[in-house]
């Protein structure tokens, strides 16, 4: 850890991890949602959706905070990046919950479940590697999870768009309409795994520096 001569505002710490929780909620919420009944999944779309609003005010506390601290506990730069990158997780389930509701869909493909599950621990890992943040303790192991899993969301996303756009020999072709609605919210979702990989490197960057 550096050292400082100059106390910094450590009040970023507990926001950061508020919004990693609410992530993790919403995670679990997600998968929920997409083994649900298509009736059930509105009420459980809408929890989602007041998790996001949650994680919206901790984003603007923390922005707040930023923009009215003299004495930051890392770069500025870093602090609004992971920020804003724990808020696009959640924007990006949140959407993916939403059009899963919206587009009335059906039967979700099997991958779509994949998925959700590769975001539910990313979630998990995040939620739980927050907290160590503010002592820069056992985060390597986080952020080589969080990228390991956001190869194998890659290879789900690349699967996925082979059985939707080409579908095996024997399978029968989906209406086109179907394709481009199960494709958005594919591709809504493989944002989300991105935008977790980008808070893990967030975070590797924030260690490195402090280190």
């Amino acid at each position: 850890m550096a050292f400082r001569l100059t106390p910094h505002e450590r009040g970023f710490y507990p926001l950061f991890t508020r919004a990693a929780e609410n992530i993790a909620s919403a995670a679990d919420d997600l998968a929920k949602l997409v083994a649900a009944e298509p009736s059930g999944r509105a009420e459980i779309a809408q929890r989602v959706k007041e998790t996001e609003n949650a994680g919206d005010s901790v984003t603007h506390e923390i922005m707040v905070k930023l923009n009215s601290t003299f004495v930051t506990p890392f770069d500025r730069e870093d602090i609004y990046r992971l920020a804003s990158s724990l808020d696009d997780v959640l924007d990006y389930m949140e959407e993916a919950a939403d059009r899963i509701v919206l587009y009335r869909l059906g039967v979700l493909p099997g991958g779509i479940s994949e998925q959700v599950e590769v975001l539910r621990r990313a979630a998990a890992a995040t939620s739980e590697a927050m907290p160590r943040l503010e002592k820069m303790a056992e985060l390597q192991e986080y952020w080589i999870h969080v990228n390991s899993l956001e190869d194998e969301a890659d290879a789900v996303y690349r699967r996925l768009l082979g059985d939707l756009l080409a579908p095996p020999d024997g399978d029968p072709p989906a209406d086109v309409l179907t394709v481009l609605k199960v494709k958005e919210i594919v591709e809504t979702l493989e944002e989300a795994a991105d935008a977790f990989e980008t808070v893990a490197n967030t975070v590797e960057s924030i260690a490195v520096k402090e280190a």
